[in-house]
């Protein structure tokens, strides 16, 4: 028996209604500021055809504050999942032309129902976020709403990888759920992110501010460090999703998207030897190293613009899916102080838990001293990346390129803080402090008594160096696996890594260790 002609178009007409509910001048004005709707969001992620919606239908029934008999289409968000690149990837995209995107009970039903989804399958998730924060209309349903989100963010954390996008408004607690996130990414000029806004701030603390400067998305990136990527607009930040998502495992017990069928690299790279400085005080350029260490030069740099004397970011390494941790010399010498340390530790907790290797490349002159910085809790923040690289079990390789003086040698994944392989290049310098501030106190006295003082610390330094700091000694007492010239870098790790994909590393067990936070 064929269906009732008239079934079918009722099906039609409600799907329209709800698909199709932005008037299209309005449409028009989002695109003129680099917004897409929700839906075309969702339909620019995902490959055409893919996308399958869960609760189209679903709206919410409250009765109070004057919204019974409102219409409010999927409940202003689109859940269902799709693929990406031929992988299965779960999302939902908050709709603010429909009741500026507030959660409410229904809307927090639909989100964690995809999440819970996504947990079952084995699947990263992608949330949009584009909301004024809670219905207030729905009293707190909504509350309960976000509690139950946020139980679900902590659910899949560590399961499946979870990237928030926020393209407009997201404010109050609706920000916690992208902090429980591992990325998030934000739009230059329409996102924001806080939970109190500027007239809350001025009413509280009689200090005026604006949007930007409490929740705009280039503080978040440079400055609080909540924001990994900045983007230019929905469409370059869907693009930064995609590329994201290439270097990231479906979940916690696959491997990542390894390209194992490329040739091991074993080919010497002479631009490499020609990145070394002439004299030790000049700063090493460590991006130019990771680009001839890497792929195609290519690297997807995480939080660029915060904490920028860390450096960490993917890459592949002969087909290898690499997360690189690095020293910018070029930025404070490359010195560890808080906000770096949080950085690296964060990151290195990321590429643990979804199988990432770990390429460490260092060069470091110590953590950054002052008051700030011990008031700050330096020693708390410092022993986060401690905590991280001993209980990361993923491939560890480290590479000591210069410098690498007391605690922070340790800091920097040493062979005593699990590193599997240690290399480092004939320039580096290994030992509890530098050899001008060592030579200051070993040599004090015949400083004192010497006729040319700077010919005599130019001597005592040198010998420091060769006694005390070079690689050669390190290897010596087999704290490096070798020494080797910077044109066999990259061969080197290569080699390394390829090998180390087979590691199995079994710990004592425990439901976690008790991380410094």
């Amino acid at each position: 028996m064929a269906i009732k002609p008239e079934l079918t178009e009722t099906l039609r007409h409600r799907r329209e209604q709800i698909i199709n509910h932005i008037p299209p001048e309005k449409l028009k004005a989002m695109h003129a500021k680099g917004q897409l709707s929700a839906r075309e969001r969702i339909n620019s992620l995902f490959e055409e055809g893919t996308f399958q919606e869960i609760g189209l239908h679903a709206i919410h029934h409250a009765v109070h504050f004057g919204m019974a008999g409102r219409k409010l289409p999927a409940d202003g968000v689109i859940t269902g999942s799709g693929y990406v690149d031929n992988r299965q990837v779960a999302a939902f995209c908050q709709d603010y032309n429909v009741l500026a995107g507030t959660l409410g009970k229904m809307q927090a039903r639909k989100i964690t129902r995809v999440m819970r989804y996504a947990l079952k399958t084995g699947v990263p998730v992608v949330a949009f976020k584009d909301s004024g924060g809670a219905r207030i209309q729905e009293g707190v349903d909504a509350l309960s709403g976000y509690g139950d989100v946020f139980y679900a963010n902590v659910l899949l954390s560590g399961v499946v990888p979870q990237i928030a996008v926020i393209l407009g408004p997201c404010a109050g607690g609706a920000a916690y759920s992208p902090a429980l996130m591992d990325f998030v990414i934000m739009t230059r000029n329409n996102a924001h992110m806080f939970l109190t806004g500027p007239e809350v701030i001025k009413a509280v603390t009689g200090r005026a501010t604006t949007m930007d400067e409490i929740g705009g998305a280039e503080m978040h990136a440079s400055v609080s460090g909540n924001a990994h990527f900045l983007a230019e607009d929905d469409r370059h930040a869907i693009a930064i999703v995609k590329g994201l998502l290439g270097y990231l495992p479906q979940n916690n017990t696959e491997d990542p998207p390894h390209n194992l069928a490329m040739p091991i690299y074993s080919d010497r790279d002479a631009g490499m030897d020609e990145l070394v400085p002439a004299t030790p005080s000049e700063p090493l350029d460590m991006a130019a190293v990771i680009r001839r260490l890497v792929d195609d030069g290519e690297f997807l740099e995480v939080h660029r613009s915060f904490a920028r004397n860390a450096i960490v970011g993917f890459a592949r390494i002969s087909g290898v899916v690499t997360g690189i941790v690095a020293n910018e010399p070029m930025v404070m010498a490359g010195a560890l102080d808080i906000d770096a340390s949080d950085k690296i530790a964060r990151f290195i907790r990321m590429c643990n838990v979804f199988n990432i290797p770990l390429v460490t490349l260092v060069d470091v002159p110590g953590f950054l001293p002052g008051i700030e910085q011990e008031r700050g809790g330096i020693i708390r923040h410092g022993a986060k990346m401690l905590h991280a690289f001993a209980s990361c079990t993923s491939p560890k390789v480290t590479v000591i390129l210069r410098k690498s003086y007391g605690g922070s040698y340790l800091a920097m994944c040493s062979q005593e803080l699990g590193a599997d392989m240690v290399f480092a290049w004939p320039t580096a310098e290994i030992a509890v402090m530098g050899a001008e501030a060592a030579v200051k106190i070993l040599y004090r006295k015949e400083l004192e008594k010497a006729e040319d003082r700077a010919a005599a610390a130019k001597t005592f330094t040198d010998a420091y160096r060769t006694e005390f700091a070079s690689p050669y000694e390190a290897a010596a007492n087999f704290y490096i696996s070798d020494v080797i010239e910077p044109s066999e870098t990259r061969a080197t790790v290569a080699v390394a890594l390829r090998k180390l994909l087979s590691k199995r590393e079994i710990r004592p067990s425990k439901k976690h260790g008790n991380m410094p936070l």
